[in-house]
C-alpha cells in the first residue's frame, strides 16, 4: 500500500471515527444542543443574505450584524403586533370555557348519548374548571409558564435567549471559512463524489428551509386575514397555529379546521358562518398545494408525507426538541444519499463517478 492510500485510509477511519462519535454525543448532549442547532439553520437560511452583501465590498462581521440587526427587528415587530393579540384571544377562550362546556353538556352530550350512547361526566369538568380557572387565565398571559415554576427553566431560557443571536452571529460571520475547513478534511479520493453530494443536499435543503419559512408566512397571514374578514373572533390565535403547523403536511390545515369550526359553532348562532370558515381552509389547501409550494418550494426535497410525519415523530421521540429541528434536515440528507446509492446501483452515472 503507498504511503498516499494509507494516508487516505487513515483519514476515512477518522471520518467514520468522527461520525460514530457525533452520533454518540447528539443522543447525550441532545437537550442542550437546541440553540446550537436553531442558530445553524437560521444561519443556514440568511448566509445568502450575508454572502450578497459581502459581495458588495461590505465586511462579513458587518454584513452579520446587519442581518442580526434585521432578524431581531422583524422578530420584536410581530411580538409587539400580534402576541398581543394573541394573549387577548387565549385568555378570552379560557374565561369563555363554562360557556364551552355547557354547549357540549346541552348539544354534544345528549347527540352521542343517542348515536352511540355515550355519557359524558360534564359536572365535573366543569367544577374543575371552575376550581382553576384563574391558574389557566395566568397561563394565557405568559410567554413561557414553567418559567414560574422553576428556576433552572428560567435560566435556560434566558441563556438560550442570549446564545442564539451569540451563535448565529459567529456563524454568519466564519461560514464560508467552516465550509472551507470542511472541504480540507475530506478525503481527496472522495472528494469529488462528496461533493457533488454535499451540493445537492445543499441544494435540497436551501430550498425546502427558505421555501417552507416563506410557505409558514404566507398560509398564516392568509388564514388570520380570511378568519377575520369571516368574523371568527380567535383568528388570529386559529391562523398562527394553522400557519406554524403548515411543515407538517396536512396537520396544519386539518388542526386549524377543528379549531375554527369548533369557535365557530361556538360563536355563530347560524350555521352559514361555518361554511364559510370551510371555505377558507378549503382555498387556503389550494394554495398551499397548487400555487406556494411549487413555486416556493417545489418538488426537490421528494419525502412523502408519511414519511415526513414519522420523521419528526421519531426524531423528537430520540432528542426532544432538538430532534425536531433535526428531522427534516437529516432525513433530506439522508434521501440525497439513498439517490447517490441507488443511481450508482442504477449506473445511472448521476453520481457515478469513479473515486479519484
Amino acid at each position: 500500500m503507498s504511503p498516499r492510500r494509507s494516508d487516505e485510509t487513515q483519514v476515512l477511519l477518522l471520518w467514520i471515527a468522527s461520525l460514530a462519535l457525533a452520533g454518540v454525543l447528539l443522543y447525550l448532549l441532545a437537550p442542550i444542543l437546541s440553540p446550537f442547532l436553531f442558530a445553524a439553520i437560521l444561519a443556514y437560511i440568511c448566509n445568502p443574505l450575508v454572502g450578497r452583501l459581502a459581495l458588495r465590498g461590505v465586511p462579513r462581521s458587518v454584513a452579520a450584524t446587519v442581518v442580526l440587526l434585521l432578524l431581531a427587528a422583524v422578530t420584536a415587530l410581530l411580538l409587539v403586533i400580534l402576541l398581543p393579540l394573541l394573549v387577548r384571544q387565549v385568555r378570552a377562550v379560557a374565561e369563555q370555557m363554562p360557556v364551552y362546556l355547557e354547549w357540549l353538556r346541552t348539544r354534544v352530550e345528549p347527540w352521542l348519548m343517542r348515536s352511540f350512547g355515550i355519557e359524558l361526566d360534564m359536572q365535573l369538568a366543569k367544577e374543575w374548571l371552575a376550581t382553576h380557572v384563574a391558574e389557566i387565565q395566568k397561563f394565557a398571559v405568559k410567554l413561557l409558564p414553567t418559567l414560574g415554576t422553576s428556576g433552572l427553566a428560567l435560566i435556560e431560557f434566558l441563556l438560550n435567549l442570549v446564545l442564539v443571536p451569540v451563535v448565529l452571529f459567529y456563524l454568519l460571520r466564519d461560514w464560508d471559512k467552516l465550509l472551507l475547513n470542511i472541504d480540507v478534511m475530506i478525503p481527496r479520493r472522495w472528494h469529488g463524489t462528496a461533493t457533488r453530494i454535499l451540493r445537492e443536499i445543499d441544494s435540497v435543503l436551501g430550498e425546502f428551509l427558505r421555501g417552507q419559512l416563506l410557505v409558514m408566512l404566507l398560509m398564516g397571514a392568509f388564514y388570520i386575514v380570511a378568519l377575520w374578514l369571516v368574523g371568527l373572533q380567535y383568528a388570529v390565535a386559529v391562523g398562527l397555529i394553522s400557519g406554524l403547523l403548515t411543515f407538517i403536511p396536512y396537520v396544519g390545515v386539518i388542526t386549524g379546521l377543528v379549531l375554527a369550526t369548533v369557535a365557530g359553532l361556538l360563536q355563530f348562532d347560524s350555521y352559514t358562518p361555518i361554511f364559510w370558515i370551510w371555505g377558507v381552509f378549503f382555498i387556503a389547501n389550494m394554495l398551499e398545494g397548487y400555487v406556494f409550494v411549487p413555486l416556493l418550494v417545489g418538488d426537490r426535497i421528494g419525502l412523502h408525507p408519511v414519511a415526513v410525519i414519522f420523521a419528526l415523530l421519531a426524531f423528537g421521540q430520540l432528542f426532544g426538541f432538538f430532534g425536531v429541528l433535526l428531522a427534516l434536515p437529516a432525513s433530506a440528507a439522508l434521501l440525497v444519499y439513498l439517490r447517490y446509492l441507488r443511481g450508482r446501483y442504477l449506473g445511472s452515472g448521476v453520481y457515478n463517478a469513479r473515486p479519484g
